[in-house]
């Protein structure tokens, strides 16, 4: 048997039995298209002794393209996708259906974008697409999920239809399991080669011509479509066929339904997917106390054949309940519903079943809701009543349509060995030790293990919960751990956010790594804790993870250190066995990343040996804390009640009215949230200052301010507290004020490299520098809470727009859960800082989408004025076509409010008239303009002056900014980025570029330059990356410009500035480095300084204004380059990883001397249209 998680077990299939593989990420199938092609990039063949041909396209559309032109030619052929790139999917779904092409499409099943965007698990997806004419086979486990992939090839191969094999997101696809794999010569003994010949034989070839995808009339079409009727009638034996010889060749069985229950059952639930364990589980339980239950697992879904669903439903069945995974409003029922309800009713009426069950309806678990056996007794006892409700939700609470069942009490025996839950934050390591836990234990003993792993939708800096079983029987449990023997907490701060003691059952161990000492731990807890851990007289156990992780040069990463603890606990293993297997797991994790990583990691798990300590429970101490409330008692309403439960990790509790139905969030609420992930914070020394504003500039999370205030604005400031005369020219007489958020600072250290001014008597002090936290939290909250209180500036003031005088400007984008270091934030907080209170953004989904409106919190805030961004997302692939929609209306409103100006000439003074028409005017001046128009139009009732008083803030331009990473713009969006540019709108895009599809975990986009390791790209990409910038360019009317924050901060504020002044189009591409390139974001400013030093990223601004000045309109900012390109890209893993591929040396120093001569040309390209 092998330890593996659902997507993994697929992608071992489904490359072993194809030829062409076209693949695009989303999220969560993107993990079987990376093993896919890790097994390509080593060479590994298909059952046929072939490598199989494995492309990334630009989207899923593309994707989906290639796959039919493969099978149209004769190939094996697959794909893997989930949610929007699965409706991408749908005409070529329908055509391959059409045709009778055999071929399987594996999907990870994921909530459709809605109200909002949600990466977790449901059927809405697959749901959508049943219409299409596919067959659709539903695998509930880890070991369904390995063996439907080949059990749909057979199936769909015989009826020549296209499946598609689904499982849940994350439930399935991400659950670690333990499951028996299937061998080449298992694969090869039952793949049906007469199908597969046949297949290949009706190849398009020009040796023996045909046609397809023609074009129909209304004489023939109707009778086209009805002759495929045979195939789908058939289609139900082929998959039965398929189980049957698979059970022959393998012992495990399956049918296209299958019952589960007593024999003579009155109670009957009829499900399909992961929530098929969850019932196998309370019916045994229930069949135990004598009750008549069961349940009808639904593996084929489409064709749905009525009567084999009849066939194994007990004629002694009185009431169904129906669950579906997916809503579809307005209809009168969901999918699964409709089709069961259907062939009931249609049974009873011809004379087949001589009763007719009440059959009610129920959504559950949309967007990974947890489906729980609470859920399960709530459905049996609903149907338990004399008039159940017919249709029902499950697993919430719906105080608006009361269609929500009531849960009861979990009370099934337990069934596992040992059940753990660790507490962790994105990037810390947590979950990839849970994974590793899982993995040594199910490969070293006879045990059955399980892991399932919760996190939101950040990268990094978010709360992970892994969730792990071990039990001597297989485990189908498909929910989450609430009663834990071991439960551990590798992140302090969470002991007071969260209720992580009462998932400890009687006895348990908690594991906390603390930065206190195990005699002072005890006074540290809150008393709420303490009392906790008393009740169910816990085992606790401290340990400084972080001081050893910081010892061995580990960063953030303590995941080797809280493995050991575990297993130390817990004693799974013997210890010998324990270290070798822990010593391995190292060497396998990281020697691709260097062998002193490995050293580290082996030092640093010897010290941990000796660093973990007992802690006796000691009596409730009156002089420990309290819990603090989740946020501050200032937060308004909206906040205290619902985003402070959702902060606490309890938004399962709240209920549906607590909720906006359209999806409309209020901005501003990430102030509240107080993260205080940071170990170290940075601290002013002023003395040293120069004033520059670099640090602030510079902060992913505008968690260092500067202002400039009066004097006597001081007069009441906190002791700590510190100011300077301000040095800026016209500012004299005032003081300048550098204060950081303590609470929300996430301790990246980019502003003290960023920081120029050094202590010459000690020049490792600098201007700011970092301390712990713990130490000063308190005193900067106060100084902070003042700063914050401080007058603005007035922007009307500042004679010149540089680095300098913007980050005096309050921004609103503030506190996000961006990534520690990360590269693409600061562009946008500069973006507010300059146009806050009149910007509309259109966001495509990726990294930026998901910092910047990823529940509960948003960082998008408003001024004094309550003015600020407004901000809005629709998909990946349409956001320039969505932005474009906001400057048509825009412009739109306007000329309405010019016109309704018109109206009003009788009773307005010219001199207010003559400014509101004219164009070039000050946005402070037109504001005050319309504060007389409404003064003006008070008192006036006509429908006209009513509105032209309303919508008159339309006179006020918007900057209209379409923002987006590099997948969406070089990608899946490039189509509608290049329309939208080829119009004469005034439109500003920011492309924020990392090189690759960072919010997936760092796949190849057409950005990704030449040499890079990342995935999809395992050997390094091996063609240069597109320019976008130059291909827009060449359309003579956009604003062009490439700029590189760190390289040059004036120059990013400046093409900024320039693009929004431009009244076309515009495009500004933005280097933004990220944690998929490899290396410490602290250093990420010195690092894009030398990138454009060597010409890897070279600053210019294309402006077509400057044609109408008799100049070439380009400019290069940057120099000819110089500097060794191979040093600077080696500071960066994906680059330095080439040699860790064991490439030949010389392979090595040719492919950079390729590198050299493709920058080398495109600066010279460059150069040449600059004049230079």
């Amino acid at each position: 048997m092998i330890t593996t998680d659902g997507n993994n077990a697929v992608a071992s299939v489904a490359y072993r039995i194809n030829e062409v593989i076209a693949i695009y990420p989303i999220t969560p199938s993107s993990t079987i298209a990376e093993q896919a092609h890790a097994l390509f990039e080593l060479g590994k063949p298909n059952i046929w002794g072939d490598i199989p041909k494995m492309v990334e396209m630009q989207s899923e559309a593309g994707a989906i393209a290639t796959v039919h032109g493969a099978l149209q030619t004769g190939a094996l052929s697959t794909s893997f996708t989930s949610s929007q790139g699965l409706l991408l999917m749908i005409p070529t779904l329908y055509k391959l259906a059409g045709q009778l092409i055999p071929f399987v499409l594996h999907v990870a099943a994921r909530t459709v974008a809605t109200h909002a965007l949600s990466i977790f698990g449901d059927h809405s997806d697959v749901m959508a697409v049943r219409q299409t004419g596919c067959a659709m086979l539903c695998a509930s486990s880890v070991q369904e999920a390995q063996d439907f992939a080949l059990i749909a090839q057979i199936a769909s191969l015989n009826s020549r239809l296209p499946f598609i094999h689904f499982f849940d997101g994350f439930r399935t696809s991400h659950e670690i399991n333990k499951i028996v794999p299937l061998l080449d010569e298992t694969l090869k003994a039952i793949l049906p080669q007469t199908a597969i010949d046949a297949h290949r034989s009706r190849a398009l070839t020009p040796d023996s011509p045909v046609l397809r995808g023609t074009s129909a009339n209304p004489d023939t079409y109707f009778q086209s479509r009805e002759a495929t009727n045979p195939w789908y009638n058939k289609t139900y034996f082929h998959v039965q066929e398929a189980m049957t010889v698979f059970a022959a060749a393998t012992g495990r069985k399956y049918q296209p339904f299958e019952y589960y229950g007593h024999t003579e059952a009155e109670r009957l639930i009829v499900v399909m997917g992961s929530a098929i364990g969850t019932c196998e589980e309370v019916i045994d339980v229930l069949l135990t106390s004598g009750e008549k239950v069961g349940m009808v697992k639904v593996r084929l879904f489409r064709p749905f054949s009525a009567m084999h669903l009849l066939s194994v439903i007990p004629q002694t069945i009185q009431c169904v309940a129906v669950l579906d995974r997916t809503k579809e409003p307005g209809a009168l029922a969901e999918p699964l519903y409709l089709d069961v309800m259907t062939a009931l009713a249609e049974a009873y009426s011809l004379g087949e079943r001589k009763t007719l069950p009440r059959t009610i309806g129920g959504r559950y678990g949309l967007a990974s809701k947890e489906f729980d056996p609470a859920c399960v007794l709530a459905i049996f006892k609903e149907l338990m009543l004399l008039r159940p409700r017919p249709r029902f939700t499950v697993g919430i609470f719906d105080d608006v349509t009361q269609l929500s069942l009531s849960l009861l009490d979990n009370t099934l025996p337990r069934l596992a060995k040992l059940e753990a839950i660790f507490y962790g934050l994105g990037s810390d390591g947590s979950v990839s030790a849970a994974k590793n836990n899982i993995k040594i234990i199910g490969n070293n003993t006879s045990l059955f293990t399980q892991g399932y792993f919760v996190y939101d939708s950040k990268k990094a800096g978010g709360l992970t919960v892994s969730h792990l079983r071990i039990s001597e029987k297989p485990i189908n449990s498909a929910y989450l751990v609430s009663n834990a023997d071991f439960v551990s907490c590798n992140q302090y701060t969470f002991i007071s956010k969260y209720q992580i003691v009462t998932r400890l059952r009687p006895g348990g161990i908690l594991l906390m790594n603390t930065p206190y000492s195990p005699d002072e731990i005890w006074v540290r807890l809150p008393q709420e804790v303490q009392a906790l851990l008393i009740q169910r007289q816990a085992r606790l156990y401290v340990i400084n993870a972080q001081q050893i992780a910081h010892e061995y040069q580990l960063g953030t990463r303590i995941n080797t250190i809280m493995q050991m603890a575990f297993f130390k606990l817990t004693n799974l293993l013997p210890w010998g066995k324990t270290q070798k297997a822990l010593q391995q797991a190292i060497v396998m994790s990281y020697s691709h990343k260097g062998l002193e990583l490995v050293e580290h990691n082996l030092q640093a798990l010897k010290a941990a040996c000796n660093a973990l300590f007992e802690v006796p429970l000691g009596t409730i101490n009156e002089v420990s804390p309290i819990l603090p409330p989740i946020v501050s008692h200032a937060a308004p309403h909206f906040v205290k009640t619902v985003t402070a439960v959702m902060l606490a990790g309890l938004g399962d509790t709240l209920p549906v009215s607590a909720f906006p139905p359209d999806g409309t969030w209020p901005v501003g609420s990430s102030r509240w949230e107080k993260r205080n992930i940071a170990e170290q914070i940075p601290l002013w020394k002023s003395e040293l200052c120069t004033q520059c504003n670099h640090c602030v500039a510079a902060c992913p999370h505008a968690a260092i301010r500067a202002k400039v205030v009066a004097p006597q604005a001081l007069n009441r400031a906190p002791v700590g507290l510190k100011s300077l005369d301000v040095k800026i020219r016209n500012m004299h007489g005032q003081k300048y004020v550098l204060q950081v958020a303590p609470e929300d600072c996430t301790g990246c250290r980019l502003c003290v490299e960023v920081c120029p001014a050094k202590d010459r008597n000690n020049r490792q002090k600098k201007a700011i520098n970092m301390a712990s936290r713990l130490e000063h939290i308190e005193e900067e909250k106060v100084n902070y809470d003042f700063f914050l209180n401080l007058p603005e500036i007035d922007t009307t003031t500042l004679e010149h727009i540089n680095i300098r005088t913007s980050q005096l400007i309050t921004p609103l984008f503030e506190y996000s859960g961006a990534c520690s270091g990360c590269g693409e934030t600061p562009y946008i907080k500069i973006l507010t800082q300059l146009y806050g209170d009149r910007l509309l953004i259109a966001n495509a989904t990726g990294c930026s989408s998901i910092y910047g409106g990823n529940l509960p919190t948003t960082p998008y805030t408003t001024n004094v004025d309550g003015r600020g961004p407004a901000w809005a997302n629709s998909l990946f692939e349409d956001n320039a076509e969505f932005g474009l929609g906001f400057r048509l209306t825009v412009d739109q409103h306007r000329q309405r409010v010019l016109r309704l100006l018109n109206t009003q000439v009788a009773i307005l003074p010219p001199l207010l008239l003559e400014g509101l028409r004219t164009a070039e005017v000050s946005v402070e001046e037109r504001r005050r303009q319309i504060f007389e128009l409404r003064r003006l139009l008070a008192n006036k009732q006509d429908k006209q002056a009513r509105q032209l008083s309303n919508d008159a803030d339309y006179l006020v331009d918007k900057s209209i900014w379409l923002i987006g990473g590099d997948g969406w713009a070089y990608d899946i969006g490039f189509g509608g980025l290049d329309h939208v540019l080829s119009l004469n709108e005034n439109i500003n895009i920011l492309v924020l570029d990392t090189q690759c599809y960072s919010n997936t975990g760092g796949h190849q986009s057409k950005a990704t330059p030449l040499g890079a390791v990342t995935k999809f790209c395992e050997q390094g990409k091996r063609k240069a990356r597109k320019d976008l910038g130059v291909n827009m360019m060449m359309y003579g009317h956009i604003y062009v410009a490439q700029i590189s924050l760190g390289a040059k901060l004036n120059h990013s504020v400046k093409a900024i500035q320039e693009a929004e002044s431009y009244p076309g189009p515009s495009l500004i591409i933005a280097y933004s480095p990220c944690e998929a390139h490899g290396y410490d974001l602290a250093l990420s400013h010195t690092q894009m300084q030398q990138l454009t030093a060597t010409g890897f990223w070279p600053l210019y601004r294309f402006d077509p204004r400057r044609s109408h000045e008799g100049k070439l309109p380009l400019v290069l900012d940057s120099h000819l380059p110089t500097g060794d390109l191979s040093t600077t890209l080696f500071k960066e893993q994906r680059f330095r990883q080439l040699n860790s591929n064991k490439i030949e040396f010389d392979k090595m120093s040719a492919f950079y001397t390729t590198i050299e001569k493709e920058l080398k040309q495109k600066y010279d390209l460059l150069a040449r249209m600059a004049g230079q």
